[in-house]
């Protein structure tokens, strides 16, 4: 007797970012498995059961909805954003692969949702519109050490880095932290986004640069970008500032990226990085 799971993204939180697909998910499903901030921005149906968990809970919920689908059960697990991006697709494959037999022949779907980054990102412009990497700076399942590393490859390379998991009540320091590695690397200038809850009534957009970046902005529903030296800020009188990476890349070493800050630019693009330096106020909940 085999069921049916659905990991289902549901965006990063209001009903419009909810895709077609996995609103019919939602709808098939006999019984919600979730974290429990998750399940609450799902509508109630008549005769849908739920069953709420805790955040650091992720295998044992995977497992709970697995053995429940096992049982010929129509199944949905609720994950924020896209179940994809540090969620919950990657817990179910793990179980599935350590799990018993019949786990691997439930009927297994994957919805995408719109991811934080990419909600962010649209906010404010386009920062992620040429090469960026995506990075968790929690350390609860690899160390600390090793998101350093990441740190310096990803900034070193050019990368326009999204930090998800910047802070908890756990480990309050590691944005800041990461702050003073990124600064090795890159110019004071260079654009930083601090995205909360966007998508959701509290919602609250800040763009600042490296220099004046402050870890203490951040809280658990946030997402961080940092820009590369080639991402700019566009100043817009009476509106929010754009914030984009621009698709070429000038193809210099980082050193030479690095000295982008003034006399070394042509008119231009001196004028660009000036504004650059300078932004840091809060976005319009869109763009206008």
């Amino acid at each position: 007797m085999n069921g049916r799971l659905f990991v289902i993204g549901i965006g990063p939180g209001d009903a419009r970012y909810l895709t077609p697909e996995a609103e019919a998910a939602l709808g098939a499903a006999d019984t919600l498995y979730g974290y429990t901030p998750y399940l609450d921005r799902v509508p109630v149906r008549s005769g849908q059961a739920r069953q709420p968990s805790d955040n650091r809970e992720e295998g044992a919920r995977a497992a709970a909805a697995l053995r429940h689908a096992a049982e010929g059960a129509s199944i949905a697990l609720v994950s924020g954003g896209d179940p994809g991006v540090f969620a919950m697709a990657a817990a179910v494959c793990e179980a599935i692969e350590a799990g018993p037999d019949a786990w691997r022949a439930i009927a297994l779907d994957i919805i995408p949702g719109v991811t934080a980054m990419l909600a962010v990102a649209a906010r404010i412009g386009a920062p992620l519109g040429h090469d960026f990497c995506a990075l968790s700076l929690s350390d609860n399942l690899k160390p600390w050490p090793l998101i350093e590393q990441r740190l310096d490859a990803a900034a070193g390379a050019g990368f326009v880095l999204a930090l998800y998991n910047p802070v908890s009540r756990a480990r309050p320091w590691q944005l800041g932290a990461a702050f003073a590695r990124l600064r090795r690397h890159l110019p004071d200038r260079t654009p930083v986004v601090f995205g909360r809850a966007v998508g959701r009534v509290d919602e609250h957009v800040v763009v600042t640069t490296l220099a004046a970046a402050d870890a203490a902005a951040a809280d658990m529903a946030t997402l961080v970008i940092v820009g590369s030296p080639e991402t700019r800020v566009v100043p817009r009188p009476g509106r929010a500032p754009l914030v984009y990476t621009p698709r070429s890349a000038l193809g210099l070493t980082q050193e030479a990226c690095g000295e982008l800050g003034g006399h070394h630019l042509p008119n231009g693009e001196r004028k660009q990085a000036e504004c650059a330096e300078t932004s840091c106020v809060p976005s319009s909940r869109k763009l206008s």
